[in-house]
């Protein structure tokens, strides 16, 4: 089964109720994402794989309730990134100018 925004929407709202406020999960990414950050810094790249997964399973039920895709949103923006001028920083980021 592939996973979409709308079925992982509806497994966390059987699981955890609705969402009351979508910054609620944009908080608990946040919490996540500090541990994937943790997971690197220890080399664990099982574990960092893990909190990645939460991250975006995170993020996939803030666009559900938006009623949105996720993966549609990353194509879009994508579309957007591909045409802009960017600058590296040297470590593998960088920003758009």
């Amino acid at each position: 089964m592939t996973e979409t925004s709308k079925s992982i929407l509806v497994w966390g709202d059987e699981t955890f109720g609705e969402v009351q406020d979508p910054v609620a999960l944009v908080k608990r990414a946040a919490e996540e994402m500090d541990e994937l950050i943790e997971a690197l810094e220890n080399g664990d790249t099982d574990e960092a794989g893990k909190e990645a997964a939460d991250v975006t399973i995170l993020l996939h039920r803030l666009m559900g309730t938006l009623n949105k895709e996720l993966a549609d949103e990353v194509d879009n923006k994508m579309k957007i990134n591909r045409n802009r001028t960017w600058k590296s920083a040297g470590d593998g980021t960088g920003g758009h100018i």
